[in-house]
């Protein structure tokens, strides 16, 4: 696409893995930029912990105009229960994890904890708390000086819900997540709140630092920034009320470009596993008989080993495509064989690869594989890793491709050319390196044409062109690939084309029907078989009546491999994932309110924080003036009460707050301010000295002339007017006398500060970059501490429902009085930081290490 967006005159970049900020910069900054869904929320935070404007990378300040989501359901819905984290470390007892996994492989299950499969929660018992106690010898396990019970906690949930090959794997002595939408490993995910050190404790792995939360945000709010936005999937139809009410994005169905003529074979239903399996290996036994290929969607790489395992006992070869990375590095070259004719791929969720099957084969792929087999060899000596680059996929089964006598010569000319550059110009590759030298011949052969490339080799004869030469054999071999596929795709088509089995069914109907969607694609025939259990997870996690459906079985057939295909179980079935829709529709629509309380609050500390970085020198001076007038304002309203008479003032308590925040930097001029005299003063006319260029009281020191200049008093003058307008006390009759006091401390507090950093005899620009690391360090510290304290608040708000409130109600309530108290210290420390470094310079060191 990016060739006809160039072609219209538009500048197109691609965001991945591994680029710099200044690559990511010029790519932000087309007019049409690609990228994945992750490296677009992880370089916004990464935007809103930046310490300075030259480390920003999106299009700031406004970053955000219009979006088109490829596989829209799965980012918004299936990875929408699951934030964006940026995480540092946090400073808790490694030591106590391992002990906790010792202590969770005592207890038992329904004796000493219950577990809900639902939510994956555990619950201690009475007996299992005593037994806990007992163990880990102390008197309570959630003692604030000693606490176990979080540990403990964890390493229950690590035990009973975090399986090895199932949600994650173990590699190089990590625990990798397995992505379960995906199938794929997220080598840089970890768990938070403790869980992946419960894991890594569990699998006797080393404990990897705890981590706190220092920047978060979900795809749902992440998505919902941008003014428009919109997107495509195959399978968003029985989402539509979701999109709508979530999103307010309506669904509009468009119809296929041929017919679907795949046949959808009815599910069948087993009393047991064991059952289950052995029906899937006969199916596959028999499509294979037929020279059909086969696509099984597993849910895991447990489940895929073990049908692997199952085939390999009745001598049937095929490919898996799991997350081990002997198969995920040949992920693109066993799709590009899943559609030839004898072919049998065991997948987990296929429904995250996001790859046609096509029929024959990928002509493409196969011509790429030709060309590596034949020349690799003479390229390096080299063997490759099977960790690191994969098995080799099996062909074994599969009709020899036929390469014509053109692309034969043109790949012996390849491999002598190779043979000679490697031992007589003494060059040496590595196998990753060979790999990478045909790439980029494939490229070529893409980008220039066949005459292009022959008089290329021509003119390049005495230099022996390896490049262009395999870029020929590439182009003849990939037309004799394309014959043959074209060839074979017919002859599986008219086998019946690619068959799905299913062996679970998802908590969703969607992810099945991806599945399903596999299969009979542009107009092919195809069809599709899910096969269920009732040992299957959903079932148990649901609480399905498998009793019933057992006795039901029992009636029909006395053979637990017997497979039933009767109504009575498939609207069962359909039942329970249409119930557990809902469960992760009302989930997911928690999550969404729970969130948007945060965001209201993410858009006000990151719009600030934009402020800070990209504004100019005078920009950030205004922010330091806003924080000490606020700090003022914030002394005097806790001490002054506007409707009754100054007299009744705790203006001692507000002389000596004042005081404190404001350090040595007032020097000996308020000194002589006195309870006594500030109270006489504000008994007396004010009027008189509310000047904007001379603000004071009577008989009281006025603050230092530093507003000088139309900047200065203009800024003075602002101050004043949004005083007045504060309608925080709009009731009481000294109101005026409130802020005349705000005025006079904030003037003087400013007014002293500005006295300072002049004598101090720096130069602008050094005292300018001092505020906006004093202001962006302290917002972003109180802003790590507040996501923190939200996460504990959207645990903790649950069990209010037990006294009848809304938890929602209650997390905005104390949410909001939480972010007001956060925006209030972060005034604070920020205004003290200021005055204390000014009146010391030279322990400005301890700014920049904290």
């Amino acid at each position: 696409m990016g060739r006809v967006h160039r072609f219209l005159g538009l500048s197109v970049g691609l965001v991945q893995r591994g680029m710099t900020s200044e690559e990511r910069r010029s790519n932000y900054y087309c007019d049409i930029t690609y990228t994945n869904n992750s490296e677009l929320g992880f370089d916004y935070l990464r935007d809103n912990l930046a310490e300075n404007s030259e480390q920003l990378v999106m299009r700031w300040p406004k970053p955000f105009h219009f979006a088109i989501v490829d596989e829209v359901d799965s980012v918004l819905i299936d990875e929408g229960r699951n934030p964006l984290l940026i995480s540092g470390e946090a400073s808790k007892d490694a030591a106590r994890y391992p002990v906790a996994a010792k202590v969770a492989e005592l207890l038992i299950k329904d004796s000493h904890y219950k577990v809900e499969l639902k939510d994956n929660s555990v619950e201690l018992t009475e007996e299992g708390i005593e037994l806990a106690e007992m163990a880990l010898e102390t008197n309570d396990l959630w003692d604030e000086n000693d606490p176990w019970a979080s540990f403990v906690m964890n390493a229950l949930k690590a035990k009973e819900f975090y399986r090895r090959d199932v949600q994650y794997i173990v590699r190089n002595g990590k625990a990798l997540i397995v992505n379960e939408l995906t199938g794929r490993v997220e080598e840089k995910r970890r768990w938070s709140e403790g869980i992946h050190q419960a894991v890594e404790a569990k699998e006797g792995l080393k404990i990897q630092a705890d981590s706190v939360v220092v920047a978060q945000i979900t795809y749902q709010s992440l998505f919902k920034l941008y003014p428009k936005l919109s997107g495509m999937t195959g399978t968003a139809k029985t989402e539509e009320k979701e999109f709508l009410k979530m999103f307010h994005t309506p669904v509009v169905e468009v119809p296929t470009n041929l017919p679907n003529i795949r046949k959808d074979l009815p599910i069948q239903a087993f009393a047991t596993a064991r059952g289950k399996w052995e029906n899937v290996r006969e199916e596959v036994a028999y499509m294979f008989s037929q020279g059909r290929p086969v696509l099984v969607g597993t849910t895991s790489v447990e489940n895929s080993e073990h049908l692997s395992d199952l085939l390999k006992q009745r001598k049937i070869r095929h490919n898996v495509l799991n997350a081990r990375p002997k198969y995920a590095a040949r992920e693109a070259e066993i799709i590009a064989q899943a559609g030839r004719k004898y072919a049998i791929t065991i997948s987990t969720n296929m429904a995250g690869r996001g790859t046609d099957i096509i029929l024959g084969g990928n002509p493409k792929m196969l011509a790429k594989e030709v060309v590596e087999d034949s020349l690799l060899s003479f390229l390096t000596e080299e063997v490759p890793n099977i960790e690191i680059h994969g098995e080799p996929v099996s062909q074994k089964g599969l009709s020899k491709i036929k390469i014509g006598p053109s692309s034969l010569a043109l790949l012996a000319k390849s491999a002598l050319m190779a043979k000679y550059v490697r031992k007589n110009e003494g060059k040496s590759w590595t196998y990753q390196k060979a790999k990478s030298m045909i790439s980029e011949s494939i490229e070529m052969s893409q980008s220039t044409g066949m005459h292009e490339l022959e008089k290329l080799v021509a003119e390049e004869s005495e230099i022996y062109p390896l490049g262009p030469t395999m870029a020929l054999a590439y182009l003849s071999v990939l037309k004799d690939c394309e014959e043959y596929c074209f060839n074979e795709g017919a002859e599986v088509k008219r086998l019946g084309g690619l068959h799905v089995i299913g062996t679970s069914l998802h908590e969703s109907r969607r992810i099945d029907n991806q599945l399903r969607g596999r299969a009979g694609r542009q107009g092919d025939p195809g069809s599709t078989r899910f096969m269920v259990s009732l040992q299957d997870e959903m079932f148990q996690k649901f609480n399905f009546d498998t009793e019933w459906a057992v006795r039901l079985i029992s009636k029909i057939t006395n053979n637990e491999d017997v497979p039933i295909e009767g109504d009575a179980i498939v609207k069962q079935l359909l039942g329970l994932q249409i119930n557990a829709e809902k469960y992760f529709f009302g989930m997911r629509k928690n999550l969404v309110e729970f969130d948007e309380v945060l965001e209201v609050q993410r858009k006000h500390i990151y719009a600030l924080r934009q402020s800070i970085l990209t504004g100019d020198s005078d920009s950030c001076s205004q922010h330091i003036f806003k924080y000490m007038q606020g700090v003022v304002d914030e002394i005097v309203s806790g001490n002054v009460n506007t409707q009754k008479h100054p007299t009744t003032w705790n203006l001692d308590k507000l002389l000596n707050e004042f005081n404190v925040v404001s350090g040595n930097i007032l020097g000996d001029s308020f000194s002589g301010v006195t309870e006594e005299s500030l109270l006489a003063s504000l008994q007396q006319p004010l009027e008189s000295h509310v000047r904007v260029d001379n603000f004071s009281l009577p008989n009281l020191p006025a603050p230092p002339n530093a507003f000088r200049g139309i900047r200065a008093k203009s800024s003075s003058l602002k101050r004043w007017l949004v005083i007045c307008a504060d309608e925080s006390n709009k009731e009481g009759g000294y109101q005026g006398t409130a802020n005349i006091l705000r005025k006079y401390l904030g003037d003087f507090l400013i007014a002293s500060y500005l006295d300072v950093i002049q004598d101090s005899g720096y130069d602008s620009p050094y005292i300018r970059e001092i505020e906006k690391t004093v202001l962006v360090k302290t917002l972003d510290c109180f802003w790590r501490d507040h996501l923190i304290n939200m996460n504990r608040l959207s645990s903790a708000v649950n069990l209010r429902s037990f006294g009848y409130r809304n938890p929602l109600e209650e997390y905005k309530i104390d949410g909001c009085r939480f972010f007001i108290s956060m925006l209030s210290a972060t005034r604070r420390v920020t205004v003290e930081s200021l005055l204390r470094y000014w009146s010391s310079p030279m322990e400005s060191e301890e700014l920049f290490v904290s």
